[in-house]
């Protein structure tokens, strides 16, 4: 058979509850040819049952627990279309995804990665706020990028659409990135190939707690995020180096990391200031007075209760 021109690539791991809602998201596209490949990974709840009744209009690939970026990898080897949109198993597709984004790579051949808004909702379906990111960034990121340590207003998982010429380009996603390894396709790939930015909400971004996100953030999830950041610019130098790109990340540039910080011990008001103008300065939020407000915040931070 023909290859189509999409793949999706659905990611599961013991999200038995959600996972139909994504794969009938994406089963009720129309528009472009496409494909429906759902890797789960070694879910022990009902993950493999609801799966596995889709029958031949999906394509499973069960494996033991790796990680997020071994499933997203795997799926990519299982696939055969020229464009490759992610999706994580507890989101979910809005209608025209796919017609969207195939046009945005056809006007544009040097695009690498094409991505769009999420509409924030909770498990009720009712909205959590106003589509994400806010701001949207577009054309050659690489400048920006490398005085941010690697930061920009990059969309989640579910936003995310690679040209496979890109994926070949850039390789597979390092496995220790077990969560959030959408920072790798938002990391290497505008560093090598030009992204575009689609304005409408075009997928659901379900918000619970999870491995990655608490209603509001202890000492711990702090910690975990701080050395998964670290972990992102450690890749990317490397990536940067191997091909001989002439970037290099800082993590002195990286202004959340520097915030993290500071909430995991006494800050006084010298400090406070220190950081606040750094985060006037801080490129990796484009639109001036959004970095105005999250600089000012800065000013009011709180020790996390439960640091030590």
């Amino acid at each position: 058979m023909p290859a189509p021109e999409i793949s999706v690539l659905i990611n599961n791991y013991n999200y038995g509850r959600y996972v139909a809602r994504a794969i009938d998201s994406a089963l009720s596209q129309q528009g472009p040819s496409f494909e429906v490949i759902v890797v789960d990974d070694g879910s022990t709840d009902g993950s493999r049952q609801v799966i596995a009744a889709y029958g031949p209009a999906v394509r499973a690939v069960f494996q033991r627990n790796q990680g997020q970026a071994a499933a997203m990898n795997a799926a990519v080897a299982a696939s055969r279309g020229a464009i490759l949109c992610f999706l994580d198993a507890d989101d979910w597709f809005m209608p025209g995804k796919l017609a969207a984004v195939s046009r945005a790579f056809a006007d544009d051949p040097d695009l690498g990665l094409v991505y769009h808004r999420l509409q924030p909702t909770g498990n009720d379906d009712a909205l959590k706020g106003p589509p994400v990111p806010r701001s949207l960034c577009q054309g050659d990121l690489a400048p920006r990028m490398a005085r941010t340590a690697g930061v920009w207003p990059f969309p989640m998982t579910s936003a995310l659409s690679v040209r496979r010429k890109a994926w070949d380009r850039v390789g597979a996603i390092p496995l220790r990135f077990r969560i959030s390894a959408d920072a790798w396709l938002v990391g290497a790939i505008p560093f090598v190939f030009r992204v575009a930015a689609l304005p409408q909400a075009l997928g659901g971004y379900r918000i619970h707690d999870n491995t990655w996100h608490r209603a509001e953030d202890d000492a711990p999830m702090l910690r975990r995020r701080m050395a998964h950041w670290q972990a992102t610019v450690e890749e990317l130098n490397a990536f940067l180096a191997a091909r001989g790109l002439g970037w290099r990340l800082d993590m002195a540039d990286h202004f959340p990391h520097r915030v993290a910080a500071s909430r995991l011990r006494p800050l006084g008001l010298a400090e406070r200031t220190r950081l606040f103008l750094r985060g006037l300065r801080f490129a990796g939020e484009p639109h001036l007075l959004r970095r105005g407000r999250d600089a000012l915040r800065t000013l009011r931070l709180r020790q996390t209760a439960d640091a030590t």
